[in-house]
């Protein structure tokens, strides 16, 4: 079936018609900040991979915060990292609440909206408590330092290693899942090494 353009700004307009202009804000909103952070932990990821070499001799330069400490010890390059990665997803979610939250409390929104926006509230509460669970688990294994990100029926862990054995694989999937029910199919284990 091959739609045309007139087809599909029809179908597009009855859309938006029938949840509403604000609806159609939100959920483009959240859809944003769920890109977002996706983006943020690959684009920050990838960086981080590209520019190892180049990392050392950058934050040499540069002190880190208003502490005065310099950061030129790996170890405090690597905590900062995570650091910044625990900040990252907590200014993220923290946006998208916010969004969701002023959707519930609107008394211009569409009862679907409303409940939808509840939905994806306690979602997201279900999220942190299930990356909260997983962190304190993947450390008690010995890891120093740990992120996970999940997201509905994926996740992203980042830890702390010089290369992972297989064991050290198969805990964190069994972690993941059993906290989760994420199959390691969908799970993205990314190492971050000093």
């Amino acid at each position: 079936m091959k739609l045309t353009f007139a087809e599909i700004r029809d179908k597009t307009v009855t859309v938006v018609n029938r949840i509403g202009r604000r609806g159609t804000v939100v959920i483009c909103a959240v859809i944003l900040v769920g890109f977002a952070v996706l983006l943020n932990l690959i684009l920050f990821n990838g960086e981080e991979a590209g520019k190892k070499s180049n990392l050392a001799i950058d934050m040499d330069a540069l002190s880190v915060g208003d502490s005065g400490v310099e950061a030129d010890q790996p170890a405090e390059s690597v905590y900062n990292y995570f650091e910044a990665m625990q900040l990252s997803r907590q200014q993220a979610r923290d946006e998208a609440m916010e969004v969701l939250l002023s959707v519930a409390e609107s008394n211009t929104a569409v009862e679907d909206m409303k409940n939808e926006a509840l939905d994806s509230i306690a979602q997201i509460a279900k999220d942190i408590e299930c990356e909260s669970n997983i962190e304190t688990l993947i450390l008690s294994k010995g890891f120093t330092q740990c992120v996970a990100v999940v997201n509905g029926d994926t996740a992203s862990i980042i830890v702390k290693s010089d290369g992972l054995l297989p064991s050290e694989v198969a805990q964190i999937s069994e972690i993941v899942y059993e906290q989760t029910g994420i199959l390691p199919t969908n799970l993205k284990i990314i190492e971050k090494d000093v």
